[in-house]
């Protein structure tokens, strides 16, 4: 499977790996050369994508785990530092959605989204933190959004979770520089994933729209190059912010979403 080896030797946890951008991720990391440990709430699916790995050449293991329950991160970790001897990079990919117009949304919707998005970010990111600190080294790299530049109709919770998720980027990469620490997001835009499906049937109503599809067709217009992101196309990047080539980059939260937000 192998396609280069710029990240050989190198340990790293992907959150949400067991499908979508997470799963794209996680193939093209061990294809690199890494070590990978696929985790997800679902215990099945990250198990899959760590035999794919496996069949493929590559090395891996699955730890399922819940992002927004402490005890589950730190064994995750705990695992990872215990079975390969430390940690290089973590990257929290596990999230989740909610297309409904702030009017509309349930006090308990805006709570369990955060509790995902950005409570589990922040759990992740320190958590790996400490184990890193002892090393004197790592990476930390987040899943922000275009969501995490600008606001869209119908994705209020969701853009204040990316927005918070930005501002923890900021923050921790001043925070951890000083242990050779260093913490940036990868931005994607729309992306032929599941969960980009369920933005569509949800967002449709909102805009007017009555047909499957229709939704993303509308986003669609908005990207300079005139595609759909692949998980492919978010994996190219987050390979190059785990490799030694990104040392130097810390605190950014990058775009990477073929032109529909510019900044």
């Amino acid at each position: 499977m192998t396609t280069g080896d710029r990240l050989k030797d190198k340990i790293i946890i992907v959150t949400g790996s067991g499908r979508g951008i997470g799963r794209g991720i996680a193939l093209r990391l061990a294809a690199e050369g890494a070590t990978l440990v696929t985790s997800s709430i679902t215990p099945g699916n990250c198990a899959k994508v760590a035999e794919e790995i496996g069949k493929a050449g590559g090395r891996a293991i699955s730890v399922p785990c819940d992002v927004s329950d402490e005890s589950a991160i730190s064994n995750l970790v705990d695992v990872t530092v215990k079975e390969f001897g430390r940690l290089d990079v973590y990257v929290s990919n596990a999230g989740i959605e909610l297309t409904k117009l702030a009017l509309d949304t349930t006090a308990a919707e805006w709570d369990r989204i955060f509790q995902v998005n950005v409570r589990g970010t922040f759990l992740g990111d320190t958590i790996a933190a400490r184990a890193m600190i002892k090393q004197k080294k790592g990476k930390i790299i987040n899943c922000g959004s275009i969501a995490s530049h600008s606001g869209f109709l119908g994705l209020s919770a969701y853009c204040s979770t990316k927005f918070a998720v930005r501002g923890l980027t900021q923050a921790l990469a001043r925070e951890l520089a000083q242990y050779n620490i260093t913490v940036n997001a990868y931005c994607p835009g729309v992306v032929d994933t599941d969960m980009w499906e369920q933005i569509d049937a949800k967002m449709g109503p909102i805009l007017g729209l009555k047909k499957k599809g229709e939704a993303m067709e509308l986003f669609k217009k908005s990207i300079a190059l005139g595609r759909y992101q692949t998980p492919k196309d978010v994996a190219d990047f987050v390979s190059f912010l785990c490799s030694d080539d990104a040392d130097y980059i810390t605190g950014q939260s990058i775009v990477t979403d073929g032109g529909i937000v510019l900044v």
